[in-house]
């Protein structure tokens, strides 16, 4: 299981907020999670995404277009994966390994 940090920035958009187009991002995340593939966790400066990898690079390619379908003239995505073959990993795992140790 892999998770990746997801960062979409649409460019050239009429306004500066970005609040509607994280939420239609959400709701895209939400489908997806709904159908099985994938889990994910909005924070106020990306979102986290955990899956195998084939899909989290399947669901980053969707998210990626949402700000598209929105009217953005350009989009920014940046991602950054943390793919542990050696044992299981989850969100949940990485954040109590750290609780264990403060």
């Amino acid at each position: 299981m892999a998770i990746a940090e997801v960062t979409v920035i649409p460019i050239g958009t009429e306004t500066t907020s970005l609040s509607a187009y994280v939420a239609r991002l959400h709701k895209v995340l939400e489908q997806e999670q709904a159908a099985g593939g994938i889990r994910f966790q909005l924070t106020p400066m990306s979102t986290i995404i955990e899956g195998e990898l084939d899909e989290l690079f399947r669901v980053i390619r969707l998210v990626h277009e949402v700000p598209f379908e929105q009217g953005a003239s350009r989009v920014s995505t940046s991602i950054k994966i943390d793919d542990r073959r050696d044992k299981p990993a989850s969100m949940e795992q990485k954040l109590r390994s750290v609780a264990e140790k403060i």
